[in-house]
């Protein structure tokens, strides 16, 4: 058994780092949530700041796109040219998709300094290219709203995580302690 422990100690210790970083900050996520009475339709803010950047995103399209707080359940409504298009909810913001990039980044170890300049750079870059994907995909629903499920179920989340893979790839390969130790080899 202590063989075996051995053998595996650098994929256990990955995925217990991993583990732990996901729950620690899952768990803060949770508390801030916790805040926000979603039974009387209250966005949390980060939500709310997610809808405004996009709405400033797409008002460069079209000065009559806004957005408007749900009437009846915890979202944002989004109008684009003057149609009512899609909703924000809590999930729209990608914070779980930042602490999973946050999460695998730790786990992946490296120099603390990189590590922190990778997250911060990793997750501002995940949340630009999320407020692009909202906007482009109310624009894309605004032309082709016969190919809601695939724009939104398929092609944007894939957009999304093929991002956050890539950024995975760049860490593992050229910042992680991994990368330092395959290098010298």
């Amino acid at each position: 058994m202590k063989s075996l422990l051995l053998q595996y100690k650098p994929f256990l210790l990955f995925l217990g780092k991993f583990l732990l970083t996901y729950v620690l900050l899952t768990v803060i996520y949770q508390s801030y949530l916790n805040r926000f009475e979603a039974d009387q339709n209250e966005v949390d803010s980060f939500s709310q700041l997610v809808a405004n950047q996009t709405q400033s995103v797409l008002t460069l399209f079209d000065a009559k796109a806004h957005i408007e707080a749900h009437p009846t359940e915890p979202s944002i409504k989004i109008f684009y040219k003057g149609q009512y298009i899609s909703r924000i909810i809590e999930g729209c913001n990608a914070l779980s998709v930042v602490i999973l990039f946050i999460s695998f980044v730790v786990a992946f170890t490296g120099k603390f300094k990189q590590t922190l300049i990778f997250i911060l750079l990793g997750s501002v870059l995940i949340h630009v290219l999320n407020i692009a994907r909202i906007a482009l995909l109310c624009i894309a629903l605004y032309h082709y709203p016969r190919f809601e499920h695939i724009l939104h179920g398929v092609i944007f989340p894939l957009v999304i995580y093929g991002i956050v893979f890539l950024l995975w790839v760049v860490w593992v390969n050229k910042f992680s302690l991994h990368a330092t130790t395959t290098a010298k080899k």
